[in-house]
């Protein structure tokens, strides 16, 4: 609950902050500071030191491995923040505003990791999604920016009907709106067979959950609206959030298949394969190189579903959060160099290792990491979802499927690489600082630390 509460209060700080001060970079600071005693209070919880002690009825269980995970969001925004934070301080004039609801979405995150019900899940994508709607219109003179947050919330309503529907389904077929697979044990235990409506809960509360990480076929909103969103919220939609619903659809959705069969994992190995297929071949095709990482966000999308594919495997858990420190970090990495450019195109990075070296290591060192090449944080993150998914039975096919399409990610990836380094050109740059490239420095050494040593995040866990 440490989490929870915290996120929340400090929603409430930096949306008074701003009647205070317009200093942005005071506010800035403080929004930084706010995520160190976020992350403070978490492991707090994390290493039994302080809790706050309230009974939520088992809607809420906090457990470690939950606990775990906000420390790896917590800390992905503490980076985010420091090397993104003057950026989002030049979106608007409402600053204060933007960092509250970037709390208010940290606050959906711990609700994500700590649910105990359908109607907790309800909520707390409700509280992570609505402040992101704000967040991509919040450039209000471009016309991209507003289109892109009017689709956004028009399809993520929609969505939102159709896993109201799913809940409400589930319940007319259970009596519950407990944890999906504690239900449904109830249910074969008691040798009943599976009603109709709860199949077609599972298939709504499927798919919402489906839209709202960007697997295929929901995946058609990602890229117009990471497009035209703000690159600064980009670059966090695509992170924290996305991991944060890649989490909760694990926790609703595991230990399914020994339940409803093989027709669960034919649904399951569907979606992978569309979503690694859709994701890496239409990337290739992009000149846009904002519009290509929405694509690979797609492609990524798939790889963590393999953590759903694995069947609650022990490989598999430590894997996801391992997906999720790795992606996020090299992620938030990649567009911190994008955002520093004035042309988002493949040209626009043509000779950056010339004039700004720093920025090109670390370009080069995120795409490294995204497209899963060894010494990298993304090598050893693929390599555990896909040897949880083998522990757990996987198809063999499926597997390979999967290395291929990773194969094709490299293709895209390094064509961002052979125009920084191996083509002429002039890239128009924003003013960057000695600190700025010092924190990037910093977070290419973080994922190349969690490719060589990747049990130097995964023993917290167990610490």
């Amino acid at each position: 609950m440490n989490a929870i509460i915290v996120s929340a209060l400090l929603g409430v700080v930096m949306m008074f902050s701003g009647i205070f001060t317009t200093n942005k970079s005071l506010i800035k600071n403080i929004a930084a500071v706010g995520v160190l005693v976020l992350l403070a209070a978490n492991l707090m919880e994390m290493y039994d030191l302080f809790a706050f002690d309230i009974n939520t009825h088992d809607l809420i269980v906090t457990q470690r491995y939950g606990l775990f995970f906000n420390s790896i969001a917590y800390l992905a925004t503490f980076i985010y923040i420091v090397l993104s934070g003057n950026d989002i301080t030049e979106v608007g004039v409402n600053v204060a505003e933007y960092f509250a609801l970037i709390f208010f979405v940290l606050c959906g995150v711990a609700i994500l990791s700590s649910f105990n019900g359908l109607l907790m899940l309800f909520i707390g994508v409700e509280i992570l999604s609505i402040p992101l709607y704000i967040l991509t219109g919040s450039d209000k003179r471009n016309l991209k920016s507003n289109e892109a947050s009017l689709k956004y919330f028009l399809m993520g309503s929609f969505s939102t009907g159709i896993m109201l529907m799913g809940i409400a389904l589930i319940y007319g077929g259970t009596g519950s709106f407990g944890m999906v697979h504690t239900t449904l044990r109830g249910v074969v235990t008691a040798s009943q067979p599976v009603s109709y409506l709860l199949v077609a809960g599972l298939l709504l509360l499927f798919a919402s959950m489906s839209f709202k990480v960007s697997a295929a076929p929901f995946h058609f909103w990602t890229p117009d609206v990471y497009d035209g969103a703000p690159s600064v919220f980009t670059s966090f939609m695509s992170t924290i959030v996305k991991a944060a619903g890649m989490i909760a659809f694990i926790r609703v959705f595991e230990n399914q298949f020994t339940v409803l069969g093989p027709t669960w994992r034919i649904i399951v190995d569907f979606v992978i394969v569309s979503t690694l297929l859709i994701g890496n071949i239409t990337a290739v095709f992009q000149q846009s190189v904002k519009r290509m990482l929405a694509y690979s966000s797609i492609a990524q999308a798939g790889f963590m579903l393999f953590a759903l594919y694995a069947n609650n495997t022990e490989i598999a858990k430590e894997g996801i959060l391992l997906y999720a420190a790795a992606y996020s970090i090299a992620t938030i990495g990649i567009f911190a160099v994008l955002i520093k450019l004035h042309d988002y195109t493949l040209d626009g990075f043509n000779g950056l290792a010339k004039k700004e070296p720093v920025l090109a290591f670390t370009a080069t060192v995120s795409l490294l990491s995204l497209s899963g090449i060894p010494l990298t944080a993304g090598f050893f993150a693929k390599y555990y979802v896909l040897a949880g998914a083998m522990q757990a039975g996987g198809a063999l096919w499926l597997i390979i499927v999967a290395v291929l399409l990773a194969a094709v990610s490299v293709y895209y990836y390094f064509r961002v690489i052979q125009a920084m380094y191996f083509k002429s050109g002039d890239p128009q740059t924003l003013p960057i600082t000695s600190g700025f490239k010092g924190v990037l420095i910093a977070v290419a050494a973080l994922i190349i630390l969690l490719g060589i040593w990747p049990s130097v995040l995964l023993s917290w866990l167990y610490f």
